[in-house]
């Protein structure tokens, strides 16, 4: 049984909050999970008593009745992070298990997958949307760097002046899920690159350091005010509904490269499972598995793989 105060708990949830910005992550999200985690022990016990750590934790899961299981999963997540965090000092403290989560962890989400026409379309929009914070070029040079190397929405707003070499055409992605990795890209994103710095410069001076995608204040650019850019524009489109959380995402752009690259392949003719591991490498899983989430099977990819087949199928019988 772990026992501690709201002071003590203060304390570690800072502690925890410094290391993991100190690893490079924004956090935002978490903290506020915490801090109300925080606020309703503080409620319930004042800041001298003593509380018991599993029983806080399951109320504060339950506070609120009818909640969506994918939200209390979130809390959950965040809460697990903070307490074995908190074993480093103390090897005894409780941990909930993930079993406490009221949704499995195995997602059973299917992404949506652009089409190209749908991507092209995306694209020229962004050269005419106007948005307060955003140039039309920046957006859609993000949109290009998306949908162009696959990288997540984190990763190409941090990308920095630095991590950009359009002398060897790629990107050093830094320390992402753990690890660095370059990510190279065709001639024509280093085309629309080049434009883009061009316009930078008049926003922000180009130095050695810096952000490489910016506002129109010349900060660097926040994952939420991307996200809700590229969302906005989705609806305006059309292929997203006006309101809610339905429809595509912008990580679905990472999900359109993976496919449309498999799809490529298979037009190629060339051996998928000899490609998949590089594949996972170039967007960053540990190994297959973590991209297998990716590949989606689409109506041309199934056209493209049952024709494959039964062409093998005719030639093994002609041997015969």
């Amino acid at each position: 049984m772990t026992r501690l105060t709201q002071t003590q708990l203060a304390r570690d949830i800072a502690q925890f909050l410094a290391f993991k910005r100190a690893l490079g992550y924004p956090y935002g999200r978490g903290e506020a999970m915490l801090r109300s985690f925080q606020r309703y022990v503080e409620a319930k016990l004042g800041t001298d008593a003593n509380m018991e750590l599993e029983a806080m934790i399951d109320g504060w899961l339950s506070r609120i009745a009818g909640r969506k299981p994918v939200t209390v999963t979130l809390e959950l997540g965040v809460i697990r992070q903070l307490c074995l965090y908190r074993r480093r000092s103390d090897p005894q403290g409780f941990v909930p298990a993930r079993e406490w989560a009221p949704q499995p962890a195995e997602s059973h989400f299917l992404p949506y997958v652009f089409s190209r026409t749908e991507v092209r379309a995306l694209v020229d929009a962004a050269g005419g949307h106007p948005h307060r914070n955003l140039t039309p070029e920046t957006l859609r040079t993000l949109l290009l760097i998306l949908y162009g190397t696959g990288l997540r929405l984190g990763e190409a707003v941090r990308l920095q002046l630095q991590d950009v070499d359009l002398e060897r055409d790629l990107f050093i992605v830094r320390e992402s899920k753990g690890k660095t990795r370059l990510v190279p890209f065709r001639s024509d994103l280093a085309h629309v690159l080049r434009d883009y710095l061009a316009e930078r410069a008049a926003i922000a001076p180009i130095a050695e350091e810096g952000p490489l995608l910016v506002r129109k204040s010349g900060d660097g650019l926040p994952v939420g005010v991307a996200s809700g850019a590229i969302r906005r524009l989705l609806r305006k489109l059309g292929l997203k509904p006006p309101r809610g959380r339905i429809g595509p995402r912008p990580y679905d752009l990472r999900h359109a490269f993976a496919v449309h690259r498999l799809t490529e392949w298979y037009r190629q003719g060339v051996d998928i499972h000899a490609r998949l591991p590089w594949l996972s490498a170039y967007m960053g899983h540990e190994d297959v598995l973590g991209t297998e989430v990716y590949l989606t099977a689409t109506a041309e990819l199934m056209d493209l793989a049952s024709a494959r087949f039964a062409a093998r199928f005719r030639d093994a019988a002609h041997r015969k």
